[in-house]
């Protein structure tokens, strides 16, 4: 179905929604074409194809709300699922916050190119997608004889939405995703099998680390690990390597959500305009980012995307309101999820970063753990690596880190110069003073 063909349709279900009774109705037109390869032991272990067409209607009458999706697009069918679920919405409970966003919100002063959609997707062949995926396995396992196995894949990604409101909102968006990497496991003797990864993803094929970058990658972070045992217990300086931060950008981003907010569920709860982190701390939601895996012109409620400091200096300055929650909280709309999320960084490398810590540890994953959003409560398992007189001396690992997020973010001293480019968070290598980590 064409870009044209799929507005043409979504116009027409507004039509008919409106028609049968929904006072307000708004429509979601989905389609997703999916690739993946996968080689293990010199072997394709898995192979998936997929094309998926989807459409949501979402039904506003008489201030009750429904939402409804099929996967049949053909109109005969289209037209019975519509006037069932006008019909349905009507026995809901009344809920007066349940309507479209202003139209007013659906306005963009100017539409800058995001450059999201790789002109070269078609061309890429089902050939070339195994070979990549055969050469990173094969550059992992060339690594050390201590490799056990080595999993590779590679996948891609085409996707367009289509997404119309009855009350004046018409949007379009295509883009692509490509994804490739390994995940290795060594031998550690009685200790174990230690393992790590290695997996970018890009919205361009050229951007892609090459086959020995990931593969090799992979299986030097999976070997890093052997050895690793836990330490003493005690307050350290912790380095959060800029992949595995986005664990604690959790911590942020749930509180600062307007459905928290309103439910009480909030440690950040009036602290709109003052000091929440250090004064180093500076993150902004940035939709326009070339490239960025976030970048859009539109949220889920079809509110124009806008950037917006969310952090400045430390300062908590915006919250992420959505339509529903803002209307109950009687607070400003702004969009109740993340584009790209951008830290303002530092002058500091990872390695510059740890050449400065006497005694410390630089974490390189999280392994579950909790928070408590209401209070701000934390713990979380790590892996990573001890750090001495400036020198990596050990792999540790079945270690805690815990505290509260009302003091942790206060404890950050130096925010790096590598934001990770392979994730929707551009997080840099971020370092903290006196953590409490439990051990042994």
């Amino acid at each position: 179905m064409s870009t044209i063909n799929k507005l043409d349709l979504a116009q027409w279900v507004i039509e008919q929604a409106t028609k049968s009774g929904a006072d307000e109705a708004a429509v979601a037109i989905t389609n997703q074409r999916d690739v993946e390869f996968q080689y293990r032991d010199k072997k394709l272990e898995k192979l998936k194809e997929s094309t998926q067409n989807g459409l949501t209607l979402d039904i506003y009458t008489q201030k009750r709300y429904s939402s409804h999706s099929t996967n049949d697009l053909r109109r005969e069918s289209l037209a019975k699922l519509i006037e069932e679920a006008v019909s349905a919405t009507k026995y809901l409970n009344e809920d007066e916050f349940r309507t479209l966003p202003d139209p007013k919100y659906y306005h963009m002063a100017t539409k800058p190119q995001l450059n999201i959609r790789d002109a070269t997707y078609d061309s890429i062949d089902s050939a070339n997608r195994k070979k990549l995926a055969a050469e990173i396995e094969e550059q992992g396992m060339s690594e050390s004889d201590l490799i056990i196995s080595t999993t590779a894949g590679y996948s891609d990604t085409l996707y367009e939405t289509t997404r119309v409101h009855s009350n004046g909102f018409s949007g379009q968006i295509e883009g692509t995703y490509f994804s490739a990497g390994a995940e290795v496991t060594v031998r550690d003797g009685e200790a174990g099998r230690p393992s790590d990864w290695f997996y970018a993803t890009t919205r361009f094929f050229e951007d892609l680390p090459g086959p020995a970058e990931l593969g090799k990658g992979a299986a030097r972070r999976a070997l890093q690990k052997v050895g690793q045992s836990k330490i003493a217990s005690g307050q350290y300086t912790m380095i959060v390597e800029n992949r595995a931060g986005r664990r604690l950008l959790g911590m942020l981003a749930g509180p600062m959500s307007a459905r928290s907010l309103q439910q009480k569920r909030s440690y950040l709860d009036g602290m709109l305009n003052k000091k929440i982190a250090s004064e180093i701390l500076t993150i902004t939601d940035d939709p326009f980012l070339q490239k960025g895996l976030g970048s859009r012109y539109f949220d889920g409620d079809g509110m124009a995307a806008n950037k917006r400091i969310m952090i400045e200096d430390g300062i908590l300055r915006q919250f992420y309101i959505d339509n529903y929650y803002g209307k109950k909280l009687e607070m400003e709309p702004n969009s109740g999820s993340t584009s790209n999320t951008v830290f303002t960084t530092g002058e500091l490398s990872l390695e510059e970063m740890t050449t400065q810590v006497e005694k410390g540890i630089l974490i390189n994953g999280f392994i579950g753990g909790n928070f408590n959003s209401t209070t701000g409560d934390f713990s979380y398992g790590i892996v990573g690596l001890l750090i001495e007189k400036g020198k990596i001396v050990q792999p540790v690992n079945e270690m805690n880190i815990s505290g509260n997020g009302k003091d942790f973010w206060n404890k950050l001293r130096a925010v790096g110069n590598d934001p990770y480019p392979y994730s929707s968070s551009r997080m840099p290598s971020l370092l903290f003073e006196d953590i409490q980590f439990s051990g042994v």
